[in-house]
């Protein structure tokens, strides 16, 4: 997939191509460091629970488990990894 890039102001092409680069990676960093974070969280129920994130979520919107606080917790955290690996993944992926 090739992306066009429309530059409005008078900026050296480099200077712009620079400004994007250091952005995207700055928000790859990010994106992991989430993507990190809610990974472990899930790691933590994942143990406590002896499931997968995605059995307990197969589980939980099926309705078996219940209405715990904490499977409200895991469900958040599990959402949360699925959003951010998505986002590293796409990010990581950029060529320059």
């Amino acid at each position: 997939m090739g992306v066009t890039l429309a530059i409005q102001a008078e900026y050296p092409k480099v200077e712009v191509l620079q400004a994007l680069q250091e952005a995207i990676l700055n928000q790859t960093a990010l994106a992991r460091a989430r993507f990190e974070r809610f990974q472990s969280e899930c790691q933590v129920f994942e143990r406590g629970y002896a499931m997968s994130s995605d059995e307990f979520l197969d589980r939980f919107e099926a309705g078996e488990l219940g209405d715990a606080a904490e499977f409200f917790d895991w469900f958040a955290a599990k959402r949360g990894l699925d959003v951010w690996e998505r986002k590293y993944r796409i990010l990581s992926g950029v060529a320059w």
